[in-house]
């Protein structure tokens, strides 16, 4: 099991919008797995002080506002430092403004049956701009046939903006006037995280299929029929909606390619291309299978219950994309014993065969046998560093843990440094490679493939000699270097070098 806790808003996202196609995303009921928080790319929170800096060095008007002035341009700038998106033109849009459909023609022409389950919309948000909201929430009503539309549930994880609070409830009371019980208002008395809060929308829903999204979308036609008819065809379906961007400071939609969701081994969510299986079809109204899920899916609520809903003991927000079937070493990630009866209540597969039979994709390092980061004894403070990611050669630099200092051993004598290429569709990993005398990171396939130098013989706490120069990997003297050494390939001098992390039975 894994639990990562990962501090962050969710406010400071951009919006997204249902790509209202047919194509949907699921996962076996035989490995469920739950992929959360997979948010695409967004500016970073500025500081306090950005507002007073020059206007020209905020993103915010790199496509937009040109025509405004100081005054607005300073108002708009501080919205966007709250938010991490374009508030200040959110709250000028319409809140029933027309958006592209970006659909295949296929899904457009296809009919679906009238008796289809009813759905539950539930919309969780912290500090997130009131128009953006309502914006979702209208968006919802409008173009969610009504007679499938059971109720809309609004999840405050402990808001302290105040327009979130007398103005949102006054629109709540609005529209229950007109249709009683239609929107339900859930608020935290504390902030509970993501998974949480979507357990709490999920027990507020009384619709038998649940929808959980974050408040940040926009949904377009036709987006729930598709989703509904695969679901009463099988209840054990999980389902995610195909999305488009809502661009941070236009508020202009992005067309995003049809894509499945996983994740690379260091958790973080990614796009992935569709399975060769999808393309073989020829028919891009088919769903995609997909070996995980982003945050926003849509479920048979019974069924949900029956799989034990979410991890709630996961925190914050961010790091549960990947909630079930691997454990981090190290880490204190509470008590598991529910989540592991659950498992074995489940008869839940090994997350082996879910590499193996799910997710086909995603490379498996079996033979690591050594992993962390690399210290020399002469100098503990500095790690070996991939370096510029363009220049292919290691570095020392202060130890800081972070991707650029993984460095993994493998059981055939191979030291990967830098990430670890997630799926067989990207990129090799960069091997350490002896070229002629000098150290260099060189992907490991092309090394293996021109017989290079890439072989070292390690153990835990002494040198570091490639296998075929003989050579040692050490630490040199260096006036010129900032930290006073640079990595050398030279005559082993009995320097030794330790990482952080053995697995048992490596005999390293």
């Amino acid at each position: 099991m894994l639990r990562v806790c990962a501090q962050g808003p969710i406010n400071h996202m951009p919006a997204l919008v249902l790509k209202t196609h047919c194509s949907l995303w699921r996962v076996s009921s035989t490995a469920p797995v739950f992929i959360q928080s997979c948010r695409l790319e967004s500016p970073l929170k500025g500081d306090d002080n950005q507002e007073d800096r020059s206007f020209a060095d905020s993103s915010l008007f790199n496509h937009w506002g040109q025509d405004l002035g100081p005054e607005s341009r300073r108002v708009a700038l501080k919205m966007f430092q709250y938010y991490g998106y374009n508030g200040y033109l959110s709250d000028r849009l319409s809140m029933d403004r027309p958006i592209p459909d970006y659909r295949p023609n296929g899904c457009k022409n296809m009919s679906y049956p009238s008796n289809l389950p009813q759905v539950s919309i539930v919309f969780i948000f912290v500090n997130e701009a009131l128009s953006v909201i309502l914006r979702s929430i209208h968006s919802a009503m409008n173009r969610t046939p009504h007679h499938l539309l059971k109720e809309i549930i609004l999840v405050d994880d402990n808001s302290n903006n105040d327009e979130l609070k007398e103005k949102l409830q006054d629109f709540v009371k609005e529209t229950n006037a007109k249709q009683p019980g239609f929107i339900k208002m859930v608020r935290h008395s504390k902030q509970e995280g993501l998974i949480r809060s979507r357990v709490s929308g999920w027990r507020a829903a009384s619709a038998p299929v649940v929808a959980l999204f974050d408040a940040h979308v926009e949904f377009n036609t036709g987006w729930a029929e598709p989703i509904l008819q695969r679901i009463k065809e099988d209840r054990t379906r999980i389902i995610s909606p195909s999305f488009d961007n809502i661009k941070y400071d236009t508020f202009e939609i992005e067309e995003y390619p049809l894509s499945a969701q996983g994740y690379d081994w260091e958790l973080w969510c990614r796009y992935l291309n569709p399975p060769k299986s999808w393309w073989n079809l020829n028919n891009s109204t088919a769903p995609i299978r997909s070996p995980a899920l982003i945050g926003c899916f849509v479920v048979d609520r019974q069924y949900f219950a029956e799989i034990g809903l979410l991890d709630e003991g996961m925190e914050i927000y961010g790091g549960e994309n990947v909630e079930l079937g691997v454990r981090d070493s190290g880490i204190d990630i509470g008590d598991i014993t529910a989540r592991k009866a659950l498992r074995k209540k489940l008869q839940c597969k090994t997350f082996r065969w879910y590499l193996v039979n799910i997710y086909p994709e995603m490379r498996m390092y079996t033979d690591t046998i050594a992993y962390g980061v690399l210290r020399n004894s002469l100098k503990t403070d500095l790690c070996l560093d991939q370096g510029p990611d363009t220049d292919n050669i290691p570095i020392l630099y202060l130890c800081h843990g972070m991707t650029p200092q993984n460095v993994y051993y493998t059981s055939t004598q191979q030291l990967f440094v830098g990430i670890l290429s997630p799926t067989v569709d990207d990129d090799d990993n960069k091997c350490l490679v002896d070229v002629n005398g000098r150290p260099r990171l060189i992907e490991c396939s092309y090394a293996a493939a021109k017989r290079m130098k890439l072989h070292w013989h390690f153990t835990q706490g002494g040198s570091i000699q490639n296998t075929k120069s003989k050579r040692c990997l050490e630490l040199v003297e260096n006036n010129d270097n900032e930290f006073g050494f640079r990595l050398a390939l030279q005559k082993c001098t009995g320097q030794n070098w330790t990482i952080t992390n053995m697995l048992p039975g490596s005999n390293l």
